[in-house]
């Protein structure tokens, strides 16, 4: 037994002669030695050192060099495991916080997107709605514009018809020589013309007298009859004076109806009466 063990002490003692000073060194190495930087300089930057695989310092790796650790040592033991993956989790971790980082980055550009879209959506429904108020003002300002153009033609034609008046009714009174009286025919002939005109605008009436003879006889006996009718038309009628317009015209022609001129014999009065139907019908 001895013969066989010999053997082996003397090949361990062979090996565990370098042990110190070689795990002498390696603590060295481990105090001096830069750890791994686990800070990230940001979510989108990222510049990690490469993992560097774990190199064996002696074949004892820092157990104590004697029989018992001689025999279990081609087992790996707990710290031997964890001084192994510690790199690893440390890289792990920084994976897991640049995740993070880069899941928080990426949901705050979406919710600023989402905003953004959502703002301008409103800004645009709301020039939708000013451009549609704007275009019904316009639409309606136009409407009153055509409107005022229709009443500024209407007025104006109107206006241009104040003093366009069309006979409609022509009466003729005749009077005895010598005489200016109304008789009873020329009184309800008067009645006929005056009775409708109650109430009445824009009209007018034009009274001409004729009488027989010469010179200033003719237009003072024509101005008598003329009177005689002017004046019961105001009294029994109340028709206007302004309204009335007397002509004397002495011993003026007629016209014939075949154009030819004649002269009136005795005395004559013709009413006239003039209307502006357009004023009449504006004013109905």
């Amino acid at each position: 037994m001895k013969t066989h063990l010999s053997p082996t002490l003397l090949l361990a003692f062979a090996l565990a002669l370098p042990g110190p000073a070689q795990r002498a060194q390696a603590q060295g190495n481990s105090n001096t030695g830069n750890p791994p930087s686990t800070q990230s300089a940001g979510p989108m930057n990222v510049d990690l050192e490469p993992l560097q695989s774990p190199k064996s310092t002696n074949f004892w790796d820092g157990d104590d060099p004697n029989f018992v650790n001689l025999i279990t040592h081609p087992f790996a033991n707990k710290k031997y495991v964890q001084r192994l993956t510690r790199p690893i989790k440390d890289r792990l971790n920084e994976l897991d916080e640049l995740t993070s980082a880069n899941a928080r980055a990426i949901k705050d550009v979406d919710a600023r997107s989402q905003q953004g879209l959502q703002l301008a959506s409103e800004n645009t429904t709301l020039a939708d709605a000013h451009a549609t108020d704007a275009g019904t003002k316009a639409q309606s300002a136009q409407q009153a514009a055509m409107q005022a153009s229709n009443r500024v033609s209407s007025a104006e034609e109107r206006v241009g018809s104040l003093d366009q008046y069309r006979a409609s009714a022509l009466t003729e009174i005749r009077f005895a020589p010598g005489q200016s009286l109304l008789s009873k025919n020329a009184k309800d002939a008067l009645d006929n013309l005056a009775a409708p005109l109650k109430d009445q605008h824009s009209y007018v009436i034009e009274v001409r007298g004729y009488s027989s003879g010469h010179g200033q006889a003719a237009i003072a006996a024509s101005q008598k009859m003329a009177d005689s009718v002017v004046r019961y038309l105001v009294l029994s009628h109340n028709i206007p004076v302004y309204r009335i317009y007397v002509l004397s015209m002495g011993d003026a022609p007629l016209a014939a109806d075949a154009g030819t001129a004649k002269r009136v014999s005795g005395g004559r009065v013709e009413i006239s009466l003039l209307k502006n139907d357009l004023v009449s019908s504006a004013q109905r």
